[in-house]
């Protein structure tokens, strides 16, 4: 009677802790992907705040969640629970929309910066596992009272012609305006947002340019652009991003040929004749399990 009692206990026990904290039923044997691990947490570790490894295979520790609704901004598609993010992420958010606010627009719609826990999601992002991304959208706010239900279900507009090589009219001068506020934040590592953006800018935006150098083109980024913070000086377990934009870039300001790469070599149709070469399927962030994450990650996902 007193073995099963003990027994019964124990299960009750597990079935409990799994309950508060679905990591502790991790299995290692089971090599479950890592992000339908970190996708059951609806809440962060009381940890000190820590970004742990590198933007698009790391975790986070001690997340912080920015407010759904602020003076000057709203978290979009909130049913994701996306906005937890390290410290520095969150004051970056809450200062970028004062500057947007000042310069024009009612706020910044905000969209995703981190999981709780961070970690690999289980769709859209290969990156944003660390707490220090965050998506702006280019969509200037009409209201900053959007219900949740709004929230989820608005379309964020695009800046982009549908050639692929120029803005369309929904681009103005305060889009210009806000991004320089953005990348001239010395915590900022770099920004990513699609090429006839940065060209519109390299092209027609007066004074210093140095700015421009974190503004990198990227492929999808004409409906919100990417923020990457740097690693924070006492965060030793965060990896910095390398090369760096200065290494990237042929240029100060990046306004290079490089760029103009995007829109013209880029787009040129691949010639049917020429073999591709056979490529090695990359692991994604969506194929990772635990064991591909840094192992404080373990930490992470048994932690309360």
């Amino acid at each position: 009677m007193g073995i099963k009692y003990v027994s019964y206990t124990k299960v009750v026990l597990i079935i409990f802790l799994f309950i508060i904290n679905p990591g502790f039923g991790h299995d290692p044997n089971k090599k479950l992907p890592a992000n339908k691990i970190f996708e059951k947490f609806n809440l962060p570790t009381v940890d000190e705040s820590t970004p742990i490894g590198f933007y698009a295979k790391g975790c986070l520790s001690g997340g912080v969640k920015l407010k759904d609704t602020g003076p000057t901004w709203q978290i979009m598609r909130p049913s994701r629970n996306r906005n937890w993010g390290h410290p520095t992420v969150i004051s970056y958010a809450k200062d970028l929309s004062k500057s947007a606010n000042q310069i024009g627009w009612k706020g910044l719609y905000i969209g995703d910066i981190a999981a709780p826990r961070g970690g690999p999601m289980p769709y859209g992002h290969q990156s944003h596992q660390t707490g220090l991304d965050i998506d702006i959208w280019l969509t200037a706010p009409k209201s900053l009272k959007l219900t949740k239900k709004e929230r989820d279900t608005i379309k964020a507009i695009s800046v982009r012609k549908k050639n692929l090589k120029e803005v369309n009219n929904n681009w103005t001068l305060a889009h210009a305006k806000i991004l320089r506020a953005a990348a001239s934040d010395n915590r900022v590592d770099r920004i990513f947002i699609n090429a006839p953006a940065k060209i519109w800018m390299c092209e027609n935006m007066e004074g210093s340019k140095k700015w421009l150098q974190k503004i990198r083109p990227l492929w999808g980024h004409h409906s919100h652009f990417h923020v990457r913070l740097k690693c924070p000086k006492d965060s030793i377990e965060c990896i910095k991003q390398i090369p760096t934009v200065s290494q990237i870039s042929k240029s100060s300001t990046g306004c290079d040929e490089s760029l103009y790469w995007w829109v013209s070599k880029a787009l040129e149709p691949q010639d049917p004749k020429k073999k591709k070469p056979a490529l090695r399927k990359k692991k994604g962030a969506r194929d990772y399990i635990m064991d591909d994450l840094p192992k404080m990650c373990l930490d992470v996902i048994h932690s309360k």
